[in-house]
């Protein structure tokens, strides 16, 4: 049985673990918990009582010993149901939080994205665009970990017809984008065009919106984005200025 997703309740790993031993044992002892998870006698002392606050176990004292058991896992269920509650309210709010956010943006608002994570969320947030442009770079992103996740981003960017316009550095392109096939490229919502040879850069420019992201690919990846629409306008400009488009 795997119950991995209790994390999403907060609890730790030790804890899931500590949990699935007491409720497979029944009624056990201290001992039998440790035998059965491995874990320091001291650590499963301090994850237990933090079970036990949150109503997951109960013991008794018998004879001067403690024993440990589950309550009944509709505790689980209605844990769940308080935290999709608690969920649906936030949902709520969050229209409101979107204007107090656009109330107090600057004029220009810059912002750094670092580490693999917080890249895929700015690429998350590229997909409510319908048109993205990026400049140079981007086939950097074939050598970091992020390779597979980017290929069912774009996936799935494809099943959102959205469009990218692609200013590849020259002689080099993303994998299942290959010159000439410009037919398969219409299919996949993608145009792409050369750079000058002697303009490479390891970074990729990334225009979306009143948005310009300069992403340096890595082992951990890093983004700095800029929200001006003066700004972009202006990376338009060299965007433009490059651009071919493809027959």
């Amino acid at each position: 049985m795997d119950l991995e997703y209790m994390k999403e309740l907060g609890l730790s790993q030790g804890q899931i673990d500590v949990y699935q031993a007491v409720l497979s044992l029944g009624i056990s002892t201290l001992g039998r918990i440790q035998e059965k998870t491995g874990i320091e006698r001291r650590n499963i002392y301090d994850i237990l009582n933090k079970l036990i606050e949150k109503g997951l176990v109960t013991y008794t004292v018998e004879k001067g010993k403690k024993t440990f058991q589950c309550t009944h896992p509709n505790k689980i269920a209605e844990e769940i149901r308080k935290k999709q509650e608690a969920l649906k309210e936030l949902k709520a709010q969050v229209p409101q939080m979107a204007s107090l956010f656009e109330s107090v943006k600057p004029d220009i608002r810059a912002e750094v994205f670092r580490g693999n994570e917080a890249i895929k969320a700015l690429l998350e947030e590229m997909l409510n665009y319908k048109e993205t442009y990026w400049i140079g770079g981007n086939s950097g992103v074939e050598s970091t970990p992020l390779k597979n996740w980017f290929r069912h981003w774009m996936d799935r960017r494809v099943r959102k017809k959205r469009m990218m316009y692609d200013l590849v550095d020259h002689g080099t392109y993303l994998e299942g984008f290959e010159p000439g096939n410009i037919e398969e490229h219409k299919k996949n919502y993608y145009k792409y065009c050369s750079l000058p040879k002697e303009l490479v850069s390891p970074m990729v420019i990334v225009i979306f919106g009143n948005k310009v992201a300069q992403i340096l690919w890595s082992k951990k990846s890093f983004a700095f984005v800029m929200e001006s629409k003066q700004i972009k306008d202006s990376f338009m400009r060299y965007f433009n200025y490059f651009w071919r488009d493809p027959r």
